[in-house]
């Protein structure tokens, strides 16, 4: 349940005024039909935070345990500054609905856009840090549609009342405290 409930606050809070969150406020504005772009995220998120959980669990499993908690807490504190760092997407992303229609457009918009995020390298970190893979690509694929049904509905009025740089700051504190407990290795001191 650990590796659940991390996995989601992380991405949640990771996803809070990233890109992709923007294309998903995009999508909803250009095409004013938010189940199939609801269904597009989903899809879209679980087939790449598969493959990075999966690209996680095979880390853990070549690196031996002292190399991999530093590797995930260097993550974790390069994770930290990324968040930081604000987000643009381009004006035209994904107003081309011709070829794929709406869910179409929207999961191959979001899978591209997920490629190389801090929401992948995060669900890649978090898979090698816990044994439950499942878990985890549950979780932050849990954290993603929490971030992103409600930008999909209240876009534009979440993103004037609520400050982006706070939400960083505050995602930024999250990694930078994951960071330094697996390098400290906290887990260890209470049999974890």
């Amino acid at each position: 349940m650990e590796a659940f409930l991390v996995s989601t606050g992380v991405v949640a809070l990771g996803e809070m005024g990233d890109k992709t969150q923007l294309l998903a406020i995009v999508l909803a504005a250009a095409f004013r039909k938010p189940l199939p772009i609801i269904a597009g995220i989903l899809v879209a998120t679980l087939a790449n935070h598969a493959a990075a959980g999966a690209l996680g669990g095979w880390v853990a499993a070549l690196l031996g345990p002292t190399a991999l908690r530093w590797v995930i807490g260097l993550s974790f504190l390069a994770m930290a500054g990324w968040m930081l760092v604000p987000d643009e997407i381009a004006e035209d992303a994904g107003t081309d609905t011709r070829r794929f229609g709406v869910f179409g457009t929207t999961v191959v918009a979001f899978f591209l856009a997920e490629m190389g995020d801090k929401t992948q390298i995060a669900t890649v970190a978090l898979a090698a840090r816990y044994t439950d893979v499942v878990a985890v690509v549950a979780g932050t694929t849990f954290g993603m549609m929490l971030a992103n049904v409600p930008a999909v509905f209240l876009g534009d009025r979440i993103a004037q009342k609520v400050s982006m740089r706070v939400v960083h700051a505050i995602a930024a504190a999250v990694f930078a405290v994951l960071g330094v407990l697996t390098l400290l290795d906290v887990g260890q001191l209470f049999g974890a």
